[in-house]
C-alpha cells in the first residue's frame, strides 16, 4: 500500500469525527511528519488543496497558532463561483464544447483554449472568474490540458471544421426548442465468456480471476453494444445485440431509446436530431440506414435529421467520451461471462456528472448484405442539405 493510500485510508476513518480545525491539525500533522513531498501526498488523500495542507503545517509548526485557530460555523466561507454565479458552468461548457476532443477510452476531454483565455471571454460575457477557477472547473468536469499526439485517423477533409460548426448550430437549435438530441454509435465488439478484460479491480490477495489462457471464440460468441446517448438530459440506451452490426439494428436500437425513455422526456416532440459517425451501420452511405430511418419516421411522427461527423474524426462524437468511455472503466478487469452480464455492467454505469443508462440484450437477427435499389431511395422521403447534403439530411414522416 502507498503512501497515499495509507493516508486516504486514514483521513475516510478519521474525519467523520473531527471539526474542521482538527482535520486541519491532522493534515499539518502528517505532511511534516512525512517531510519532503508530505504536502503533495496530504493533498492528494485528502483533496484539499496545497495552500490549505501547506497552511496547515505552518499552524501547527508555531508554538500558540493552533489553541488560537477557529472553527468556521457550518457554510461559512465564500461561496463556490458556481453558486454565487449560477450559470457560470453552463457558459464555461458553451466555450468549451465546440474545441473538445477525447479519446474513446478514456474519461478525460481535453481543450485546445487556455484557462487565461476561457477566463476572459467569461468576463466579457458577465461571468467574472479567475484562471485558476476555470482550471478547477474544468478539472471538475473531467478535462485535462494536454500536448498534442500523432493519433490522426486520416487525411482532413476541407470541410471538416466548418462540419462541426454546422453540427453544433444544428444541436444548438434542437436544444433551444426542446427537441431530442442524440449521439449513437456502436461499442465494438465483446468476446463473451471467460476471457481476459483489460484493467484491474480489487480481488482478495493471491485470489485473482481465473479467465482462459487463449481469446477463441467459445459457444457464447460476441456481443455488439449499440447506443444511443441523449445529449441534453445526459442519459442513454444501449442494446447488446448477438448477431451482427446492421443499420437494421442501429435502428432497432433508436426504436427501443424512443420507447423506454424518449418518448417520455419528450412527449411534445415533433423533430430529432441524431449525430453519427460517417461509417460502421449508421454510414452517410449506407442505404439501408436511411431506409430504416424513414421507417421510424413514419412510425413515431417525428421529423428526423442526421449530422454525421466528417470523415476521421469518430473519436470525437460524445457518445465515445460520455458513454462508451465509462463503460470500459465500469467494466475494467471483469470477465464479461454471459450476455446478461455485459447488459448489467452496461446498465451500472453512472458517473460524477449523472449519467444513467438503461440497458437490453436484442436477441434477433439482423442479417447482412440487404440491398436497397436506386428506385428505392427515390421514394424515401429524404431532403438532402444545402450543406454537404451527403452529411446532413432529413427524413420527414410521410
Amino acid at each position: 500500500m502507498t503512501v497515499v493510500e495509507q493516508l486516504t485510508r486514514k483521513y475516510e476513518t478519521l474525519s467523520p469525527v473531527l471539526d474542521e480545525r482538527q482535520r486541519r491539525w491532522w493534515m499539518g500533522v502528517e505532511a511534516r511528519a512525512l517531510g519532503r513531498g508530505g504536502i503533495s501526498a496530504v493533498a492528494r488523500a485528502t483533496g484539499a488543496s496545497r495552500t490549505t495542507v501547506t497552511a496547515a503545517v505552518r499552524e501547527v509548526s508555531t508554538p500558540g497558532a493552533a489553541e488560537r485557530a477557529g472553527v468556521r460555523r457550518a457554510g461559512a466561507g465564500r461561496p463556490p463561483a458556481t453558486v454565487s454565479d449560477p450559470g457560470l458552468l453552463a457558459a464555461l461548457e458553451r466555450l468549451v464544447d465546440p474545441a473538445t476532443r477525447g479519446d474513446p477510452e478514456s474519461p478525460l476531454k481535453w481543450t485546445s483554449k487556455s484557462t487565461r483565455s476561457l477566463a476572459a471571454e467569461l468576463t466579457r460575457a458577465g461571468h467574472r472568474v479567475a484562471a485558476a477557477t476555470v482550471a478547477k472547473l474544468l478539472h471538475r468536469a473531467g478535462y485535462s490540458l494536454q500536448a498534442a499526439r500523432k493519433t490522426m485517423e486520416g487525411g482532413d477533409h476541407p470541410d471538416r471544421d466548418e462540419q462541426f460548426r454546422y453540427l453544433a448550430a444544428q444541436v444548438n437549435d434542437h436544444l433551444a426548442a426542446g427537441e431530442p438530441v442524440v449521439s449513437v454509435d456502436t461499442k465494438k465488439k465483446e468476446l463473451v465468456g471467460a476471457y481476459k478484460n483489460p484493467g484491474r479491480e480489487w480481488q482478495p490477495k493471491g485470489r485473482p480471476e481465473e479467465v482462459n489462457v487463449y481469446d477463441f471464440i467459445g459457444d457464447e460468441g460476441k456481443a455488439i453494444p449499440y447506443g444511443v446517448y441523449d445529449v441534453g438530459a445526459n442519459d442513454a440506451w444501449v442494446s447488446v445485440g448477438t448477431d451482427h452490426d446492421t443499420a437494421a439494428f442501429a435502428v432497432a436500437t433508436l426504436r427501443r431509446w424512443w420507447a423506454s425513455m424518449g418518448r417520455y422526456r419528450y412527449p411534445a416532440a415533433t423533430k430529432l436530431l441524431i449525430c453519427a459517425d460517417g461509417g460502421g451501420s449508421n454510414g452517410s452511405r449506407v442505404r439501408l440506414w436511411k431506409t430504416e430511418l424513414a421507417a421510424f419516421a413514419a412510425e413515431t411522427g417525428l421529423e428526423i435529421t442526421v449530422c454525421h461527423l466528417p470523415p476521421g474524426t469518430s473519436k470525437w462524437n460524445k457518445i465515445e467520451h460520455r458513454l462508451w468511455s465509462h463503460v470500459s472503466m465500469n467494466w475494467r478487469g471483469k470477465p464479461l461471462r454471459t450476455h446478461e452480464t455485459i447488459v448489467q455492467l452496461i446498465a451500472a454505469t453512472t458517473t460524477r456528472t449523472g449519467l444513467t443508462v438503461q440497458a437490453g440484450l436484442d436477441n434477433a437477427d439482423y442479417p447482412a448484405g440487404i440491398k436497397i435499389t436506386d428506385q428505392q431511395m427515390k421514394t424515401l422521403p429524404l431532403k438532402r442539405h444545402d450543406f454537404h447534403g451527403n452529411w446532413n439530411y432529413t427524413l420527414t414522416p410521410k
